[in-house]
């Protein structure tokens, strides 16, 4: 079978990253976490104290951008960041930073580039209509803004990081908006992607839905490409 790529979308906190990683371990695919990409690139500009409002400031640093991810590893320019990307401070700039074209660009050329050849399972906003238009499976997660605020909280409080849960309900819903509305790829449900409730449910229910939808892809991929003679 030719390699077999699966799209997961929704908003922060639905769930896509937690169960992407799983999926990818129970079906030997890659995991390409794109959304940890664009936090690398948030956390340059605040380490280096560089405004994004200027068009000239993000063309003269992102050539100087250097990503790269090995298995649950993220390094910045040759920097682990894994557990920096992942505090407050780079979550509520990431959704800026995710919307200005030029690093769009050249985030979803890296994500094509790395996923060349490979069975791969990716999970953000827009992998589904803007950077694997044509994935076999694309699936869209969706959980109300509360549970997904309650999901925030639990994360930063297992880091020993203590926040306000209003506070963070407030950041989910204006990432929400910012998503949902940026000119590019903004959050978007592809027209032909399932889409999954995680409300109420355990890592391991979704899962198993998630599972039974990637079964059936690959059922319907393999007797496609038998048909074809490929």
């Amino acid at each position: 079978m030719k390699n077999f790529i699966v799209a997961i979308d929704g908003p922060a906190g639905s769930g896509k990253s937690t169960v992407a990683k799983i999926l990818a371990k129970k079906y030997a695919m890659t995991y390409l976490d794109t959304g940890a990409m664009y936090r690398m690139c948030a956390l340059y500009f605040i380490e280096n104290e560089i405004s994004i409002d200027k068009k000239k400031n993000i063309e003269e640093n992102l050539p100087l951008i250097n990503i790269d991810i090995e298995k649950d590893k993220f390094f910045l320019n040759g920097k682990d960041v894994s557990l920096e990307i992942r505090t407050p401070k780079v979550t509520g700039m990431v959704s800026y930073v995710a919307k200005i074209k030029e690093i769009r660009e050249k985030m979803v050329e890296l994500q094509r580039k790395i996923s060349e050849g490979k069975d791969v399972i990716l999970d953000g906003r827009d992998i589904g209509t803007v950077v694997f238009p044509n994935a076999d499976l694309k699936i869209f997660l969706v959980a109300s803004p509360e549970e997904r605020a309650k999901r925030r909280m639990k994360d930063y409080e297992e880091k020993g990081i203590h926040e306000d849960y209003e506070k963070v309900l407030a950041s989910i819903l204006e990432r929400d908006f910012i998503d949902s509305t940026r000119k590019e790829g903004p959050l978007k449900k592809a027209s032909d992607a399932v889409e999954i409730s995680t409300d109420g449910d355990t890592i391991d229910e979704t899962v198993a839905k998630l599972g039974v939808f990637i079964g059936v892809a690959k059922e319907k991929k393999a007797r496609r490409e038998e048909e074809q003679g490929e």
